[in-house]
């Protein structure tokens, strides 16, 4: 039997994560969770909010600088990189077909916010792409 994979998120980085979303409003909003995977447990510790450099409504690209910047974070601290987190402005938290096929490069969870329907829903692409819970502490 598998356990329902979970990520936690406390109730200050769920808000700091929902104010980046309705601050880059039209275009979505991204950022990186730092943390601890527990065998599919993923405990928020850190978040890293991130530009797109593609600033799109329904698209976005964290920059190679942003990046570098956060695996030294997590190297510094001890920590590694457990989830994506992007905001979609004008659909339901659900991933599109680009995010599907970003995330077979990045395997870590994938945090959506919907802004129009104000919640966070995550995800994780094994052989097909698995909801997975999100408890806001």
């Amino acid at each position: 039997m598998t356990l329902q994979k979970e990520i936690t998120l406390p109730k200050n980085h769920a808000d700091t994560l929902i104010r980046h979303a309705k601050q880059n409003e039209p275009n979505e909003s991204c950022a990186i969770l730092f943390g601890k995977n527990y065998d599919g447990r993923f405990v928020t510790i850190d978040i890293c909010l991130t530009k797109n450099s593609e600033p799109s409504p329904v698209n976005f690209t964290i920059s190679n600088h942003d990046l570098i910047k956060a695996y030294e974070t997590c190297e510094k601290k001890n920590l590694e990189i457990i989830a994506i987190f992007h905001s979609h402005p004008n659909s339901a938290a659900y991933p599109s077909s680009t995010d599907r096929q970003y995330m077979e490069i990045n395997p870590v969870p994938w945090i959506i916010y919907s802004n129009t329907n104000n919640e966070f829903r995550a995800y994780i692409l094994e052989s097909t792409v698995i909801p997975i819970n999100v408890i806001v502490l």
